[in-house]
């Protein structure tokens, strides 16, 4: 296996992104060792549609790319195995996106990414690290004068950089390939456990809401569709009994106001699997509202809040989540706020049963599918479904256990969380010391 170590001699790259390398080096532009790839795709010769996603460049059916006829492909770059494609645009406002990819088959891909073709082929996969590496350390934004949209290939050329000679390169580049899988395995089971202690979270909230803790409580068979069975003491109520009123939201205007503006909480604010919005919120504001209007948007501790607009095939709508939160806030146009029965349910459970029912996929039956966006018909569903009722005494002693569980559950997956930070940040500085000589790979 590789070992790895330090350079005795090193030198002064004269790049300031780069410092110092080893002195045997050699310091080029990037001009000089790749071309620009300009070659259209003309009468769908080729329909093997890639797409950069996340730093990797992966396949799409071209035949459902949200909406685009197939003619629409026309355009497109033809790239080939090996090819270094960069996206380049949208700089000012996506600061966080890896921006670099590297092929790994032939197809098609939108002309808005510049893609470079390394001149010698032996140079591609240590050439797509190098960049990789400005890309992570942001050199990208940095790059012309003033606040800047988007660059081209004519600008990214002259970007200077220092190369090995080529059995050290071929090293170097053995050495990243084999580290970096391993870290992605281990980054992609960190993410499943992640995934599960989700799921085990919300599978838990669903039985309490359903079953009780009571292990010993009669049982009876439910006329509820989604749910099998449930304590024979509790009450099985129209859902639209318990709300008493339904009210849809503000359209926010400004996202930087001043202090006499309304703060106007979004879906983009939703914590939602720990049933909360989050600790920082974007103080989207609005304006020009009466006042008769605030008062009626105003939200009150216990108002539910419902997801009914936006969404995607990942995260269809229909979350929900009690507004908690000690400030005087709005709510925004694509959510609707219920205000729930107290003397029936208390909103906090039925916040929980909401989350127990989105579980099952129950408002997935009420979602009408447009391209790219997602209806709910949350007045079907609250004339539809049913809510289940335990004894208040009950109600509160479900939401405290689940209240405490879900805490253990939600420090269980902040410290996976921060494994995965530790994790991209090693990744990240392995492939930046490789290929700038500050760890020598034998």
């Amino acid at each position: 296996m590789n070992s790895t170590g330090h350079y005795d001699e090193m030198k002064d790259s004269g790049i300031q992104w780069i410092g110092i390398v080893p002195a045997h080096w050699n310091v080029r532009t990037l001009y000089q060792l790749v071309t620009r790839v300009n070659n259209k795709n003309s009468d769908l010769a080729e329909q093997n549609l890639l797409s950069l996603s996340y730093g990797k460049i992966k396949r799409k059916d071209i035949n459902t790319n949200d909406g685009l006829l197939p003619a629409s492909f026309d355009g497109y770059n033809v790239i080939e195995s090996g090819d270094i494609v960069l996206r380049l645009t949208d700089l000012q406002n996506d600061r966080t996106s890896l921006r670099v990819g590297h092929a790994t088959e032939r197809g098609i891909i939108t002309s808005a990414y510049t893609t470079l073709r390394p001149i010698n082929s032996a140079h591609s996969r240590y050439l797509y690290y190098l960049i990789h590496a400005f890309d992570i350390k942001k050199g990208f934004y940095g790059m012309g004068s003033g606040v800047r949209q988007g660059l081209n290939y004519s600008e990214v050329k002259e970007l200077r950089i220092a190369i090995p000679p080529q059995a050290e390169m071929n090293a170097i580049v053995a050495f990243l390939d084999d580290k970096c899988v391993k870290i992605d395995e281990l980054i992609e089971s960190v993410n499943t456990t992640i995934e599960e202690y989700k799921s085990w979270k919300m599978s838990l909230i669903f039985k309490a809401t359903t079953m009780g803790n009571n292990s010993d409580a009669e049982m009876v068979k439910s006329t509820i569709p989604w749910i099998e069975r449930h304590p024979s003491h509790w009450h099985t109520l129209p859902m639209k009994r318990v709300i008493l009123s339904r009210d849809s939201g503000a359209w926010g205007n400004e996202s930087n106001g001043d202090v006499n503006d309304k703060v106007c909480m979004r879906i983009s604010d939703f914590a939602f699997e720990q049933g909360r919005f989050k600790e920082s919120v974007d103080l989207f504001t609005v304006r020009n509202y009466n006042q008769s209007t605030i008062d009626k948007l105003s939200l009150k501790y216990g108002d539910i809040l419902v997801e009914k607009s936006g969404g995607g095939e990942k995260t269809p709508v229909g979350r929900a989540v009690m507004f908690n939160l000690p400030i005087d806030a709005l709510f925004a146009n694509f959510m609707d706020r219920l205000k729930i029965d107290s003397n029936i349910v208390t909103p906090e459970f039925f916040e929980y049963y909401w989350r127990g029912m989105y579980f099952r996929s129950v408002t997935s039956a009420y979602i009408k599918q447009t391209i790219g966006f997602q209806n709910l018909n949350l007045a079907g569903l609250l004339n539809s479904e049913f809510v289940l009722v335990p004894p208040k005494d009950e109600q509160c002693a479900i939401v405290s256990y689940l209240d405490d569980l879900g805490t253990q559950i939600d420090t269980l997956v902040e410290n996976k969380k921060n494994l995965l930070s530790e994790l991209e940040i090693y990744k990240r500085s392995l492939i930046y010391e490789a290929v700038t000589g500050k760890r020598k790979v034998v």
